[in-house]
């Protein structure tokens, strides 16, 4: 577990993010539900209507070859009937007028340039078998290119002279029936609503999902959303009805609990005041008054942060705000009292929306806590930039530092070390102050090593795309 915990502190020390949320790994697929879920309907769409269409291709392969070897039979026969009882002298002439009315043209058997053989082409090889067994066994089909484009079919001719072989060219048109352009058509139309009837379907059940994600991610930044809408499918409005249910659980235990501190935290302070008054009467020596006083001012820091962790999200609205301002100020009202806390670079920054308080009472939180473990004679500086959509604040100081391997640990609540950086004053509620913060504002909160020594507190705020762009141009 240490080794565990020391190579994410050195990922976290070198990337400056918090690796508390799950590294995703690189895929070419979609992230969203919507998409995947789409995607996967759309192949299969597409699949069973590629299926469909070579089943019916393979159906209606045989029954076309026949009807297209009857239709070439019939020519055959009507041609050679035509050549046998025509008298010799006007076959050329018959030959042309079927030339330029049918488009039939025969050629005496020979090599014909252009020839290709239909090897490839299952639908002539199912012609050709089919005409070999009702024509001739001799029967054979090739297919041309160029000027002489078409289908030619062999026949013989018995006279009384003999036997002669001849070639009937017959237009591809005659035997094969091509996709219409309608027939594409309806099918892409066809295919297209399929489509958009399953994204209609997937996105009704993904969008109660989507909804139960901003609300929850509300819920992580402290806010209260709207109820979830517990309507549609049953098993999707029954999830909405439970995360309705947790949500309110979770704010009442919110409430209760923010009660319970501040009216402890409260209580408490009026007997410490009595304390302090009673320490004072006392007529003790100025030693024992003074390390007394000291103890009474380290529990009310302690109850302290026990009301900032209570009203972390709680009395306060976010407000439009200068949070360069805001860094400035607090950097003043320390310097106003002789501590090393000075600026370094301050960008202009767009006007973004925060709770000022909230943040204000972070960064004092750091800027004390550099104070007591670097030492109020060692600088500590707060720089302020605009980087891309997101606003970095960091308090540097020169102490001895965290160690990576207790970065993590030492955001949650009443955590310490026992060396000199955290210290044995206080509750351990610091750094949760400023972690429960940031999430609140939709932030993160990292802990760098600082070159040369130290540490590197950061606060980081997404700004939007508007006020991004204002800044820029004000720039």
């Amino acid at each position: 577990m240490v080794k565990r915990a020391r190579r994410r502190g050195s990922l976290t020390r070198w990337t400056g993010q918090n690796l508390s949320r799950p590294l995703r790994r690189f895929t070419l697929l979609p992230r969203s539900l919507l998409a995947r879920t789409f995607l996967l309907l759309a192949g299969l769409l597409t699949a069973s209507v590629l299926a469909w269409s070579g089943i019916y291709s393979w159906l209606e392969q045989g029954p076309r070859a026949q009807q297209a070897a009857q239709i070439v039979i019939s020519v055959i026969n009507l041609t050679r009937a035509s050549l046998v009882s025509a008298d010799p002298q006007r076959r050329l002439e018959l030959l042309t007028e079927l030339s330029m009315r049918e488009g039939l043209r025969i050629y005496p058997d020979g090599d014909i340039p252009g020839f290709q053989p239909v090897k490839g082409d299952s639908t002539l090889l199912a012609i050709e078998q089919e005409l070999r067994k009702r024509l001739d066994p001799r029967t054979r089909i090739v297919v041309t290119k160029g000027l002489q484009s078409g289908l030619f079919v062999s026949f013989s001719i018995a006279d009384e002279e003999g036997v002669d072989d001849y070639w009937l060219m017959l237009p591809r048109n005659r035997i094969e029936r091509p996709l219409a352009l309608e027939v594409i058509g309806w099918g892409t139309a066809a295919l297209l609503l399929a489509l958009g009837g399953a994204y209609l379907i997937v996105q009704r059940v993904t969008r109660p999902l989507a909804a139960m994600k901003r609300a929850a991610r509300a819920i992580g930044r402290g806010e209260r959303p709207a109820p979830l809408a517990e309507c549609g499918a049953e098993e999707l409005a029954e999830v909405a009805h439970a995360f309705n249910q947790m949500a309110d659980d979770i704010a009442r235990n919110e409430d209760e609990r923010a009660l319970i501190l501040a009216g402890i935290s409260h209580d408490l302070r009026t007997p410490l005041t009595r304390l302090r008054l009673d320490m004072e009467l006392a007529g003790l020596d100025p030693e024992t008054v003074r390390d007394m006083s000291a103890d009474i001012d380290d529990m009310d820091k302690i109850i302290g942060q026990f009301l900032d962790f209570a009203r972390i999200t709680t009395g306060e609205e976010p407000i439009d705000g200068d949070l360069a301002s805001l860094v400035l100020e607090a950097a003043q009202a320390y310097a106003r009292h002789d501590k090393p806390v000075s600026t370094g670079h301050i960008d202009p920054l767009p006007a973004m929306r925060f709770r000022p308080l909230a943040i204000r009472r972070c960064l004092n939180n750091l800027i004390d806590n550099a104070l007591r473990h670097a030492g109020e004679d060692q600088p500590i500086e707060l720089n302020c930039s605009l980087d891309g959509n997101e606003v970095r604040i960091d308090v540097s100081d020169r102490g001895p530092g965290i160690p990576p391997e207790h970065v993590e640990r030492l955001k949650r609540p009443f955590t310490r070390l026992d060396n000199a950086r955290t210290g044995q004053s206080g509750a351990g509620l610091g750094l949760a102050i400023v972690e429960r913060t940031m999430r609140a504002h939709g932030g993160r909160f990292d802990l760098l090593p600082r070159e040369g020594g130290g540490l590197i507190a950061r606060l980081t705020l997404p700004v939007t795309a508007n006020a991004a762009n204002a800044a820029s141009a004000k720039s």
